[in-house]
């Protein structure tokens, strides 16, 4: 799956929520997750760490959507290939 794949997987699941929730709430919701991953890495438990990043990413993706912000074209520009 591709970022843009992932990222159009969020919005079609998530933005109709996430949109009535709003930017701000979601935020917090990724910024929660963000805690949680730092707990899975102290802990060292990789199964937790995966799902965590899991999570972490896809609260980015949806806050992504809400802002209109298209992930995999940020990421190429600011990370151009062969760079």
């Amino acid at each position: 799956m591709t970022i843009k794949e992932a990222q159009n997987l969020m919005k079609l699941k998530y933005f109709e929520r996430d949109s009535s929730r709003g930017v701000y709430a979601t935020f917090t919701w990724l910024v929660e997750e963000i805690g949680e991953l730092a707990e899975a890495v102290l802990s060292g438990n990789k199964e937790s760490i995966e799902e965590e990043i899991a999570d972490v990413l896809a609260w980015t993706l949806s806050l992504a959507n809400l802002l209109d912000v298209d992930v995999e074209k940020a990421f190429l520009k600011k990370y151009p290939k062969g760079s």
